[in-house]
């Protein structure tokens, strides 16, 4: 027997990721001083987030253009760099080692929806990227995914599984193509 989708019975009530005021004043500061792209800045951003809870190390890179759903959710680590236009939609943790770079337009999404519920229920996951981790620019990675140390993401690949230690991955689901040798 065929099911259908019941969208109207959709319900994540269970989902609490903040207070409704503390989410609204994030809203309108993250579209004014993250994502606004003539805010060129990473000091005032970084001291932003930290404001709102984020954990962001020292030395740390912010480009114009960068979206993020809920800094309390966020930790980075020290001389991380964030491109352009990066989404981190951050509905969990999503935990930035040291000397990471996610490249522009790279999507960092902790949520999803079970296709196989007629309710299409959230499903969330943490996200952790590694000491010297590379997502590539136009990519994305998945809900529940490790990039592990020195783990590189290549551009406009998806990672919906976690990548191995020093090991290159390209393609859409994201395959292992070599091993990185940094010299």
């Amino acid at each position: 027997m065929i099911k259908s989708t019941t969208l109207e019975a959709y319900d994540n009530s269970w989902y609490k990721p903040g207070a409704k005021w503390k989410r609204t004043l994030w809203y309108f500061i993250n579209e004014i001083f993250l994502k606004w792209t003539f805010l060129p800045n990473s000091g005032i951003k970084v001291r932003i987030l930290r404001l709102f809870g984020a954990k962001i190390g020292k030395g740390v890179v912010i480009k114009p253009g960068v979206n993020i759903k809920y800094p309390w959710l966020l930790e980075v680590g020290d001389y991380t760099w964030i491109g352009e236009n990066v989404w981190i939609d951050n509905l969990a943790t999503v935990k930035i080692g040291n000397n990471v770079c996610i490249s522009q337009g790279a999507m960092l999404l902790c949520g999803n929806h079970n296709y196989k519920k007629p309710t299409f229920d959230l499903m969330i996951g943490n996200i952790t990227l590694e000491d010297g981790s590379w997502v590539g620019a136009q990519s994305v990675v998945c809900p529940g995914v490790t990039l592990h140390s020195h783990a590189v993401l290549g551009v406009n690949s998806v990672a919906n599984r976690d990548l191995e230690p020093y090991s290159i991955y390209q393609g859409n689901p994201a395959q292992k193509i070599r091993t990185r040798s940094i010299l």
